[in-house]
């Protein structure tokens, strides 16, 4: 069963893993974008930790919801909103229960998932963060690893594709062969539950 410790450093996890990562999250974002997803993202999570630092959330729901306000209130752009609606939703949905199964959270995910799609008027294959969420939290229902491995490939996937929304959209064809950093992101989220997880 997960706890509110394990969701903490889900958190801090994913802070550290954009750290990391931001400078290619704002190459990429560069290519189709308005090249600030990985500087957005960054002073977001790092927002995140420290709130969670501060506040210390007893349940895994508080956890989700102070993370999600947080975004909402600290990342600019369209990331924030959609980020702070997908954890806010998440969290919502395990209500104030102290623990939680895998099952649970991925059921749950997958709530916060369509609340994302409805905010950003999105589907499956318009290269935006839902490629990568929506096979991510499908592979949840079998295992973390396999959350994080496909929520990876579907990023990936996401290269071929023409954006049908968000920035990118304005691109057109010429979004074609760029990879989206909103789905990449979004396997870093998965990709850092996995790491906690093992």
């Amino acid at each position: 069963m997960l706890d509110a410790e394990f969701f903490r450093r889900w958190m801090t996890t994913t802070a550290e893993t954009v750290d990391r990562e931001a400078d290619r999250l704002t190459e990429l974002d560069s290519a189709i974008g308005d090249a600030d997803h990985g500087s957005n993202l960054r002073r977001g999570f790092a927002a995140v930790t420290a709130a969670l630092e501060k506040d210390a959330p007893d349940t895994p729901g508080a956890v989700l919801v102070l993370a999600g306000r947080q975004l909402i209130s600290t990342v600019g752009g369209a990331s924030g909103p959609l980020y702070g609606t997908l954890l806010r939703t998440t969290g919502k949905a395990l209500g104030d229960t102290a623990e939680v199964s895998r099952e649970q959270l991925a059921e749950a995910l997958a709530g916060g998932i369509a609340a994302v799609g409805r905010l950003g008027g999105a589907a499956a294959g318009d290269k935006t963060m839902l490629d990568a969420l929506l096979p991510g939290a499908e592979a949840l229902a079998e295992s973390f690893a396999a959350a994080a491995a496909a929520a990876d490939a579907g990023a990936l996937g996401t290269v071929p594709l023409r954006a049908r929304k968000g920035r990118a959209s304005y691109l057109g064809e010429r979004s074609i062969g760029h990879q989206d950093p909103g789905a990449t992101s979004s396997a870093l989220l998965l990709r850092a539950l996995a790491e906690v997880a093992a």
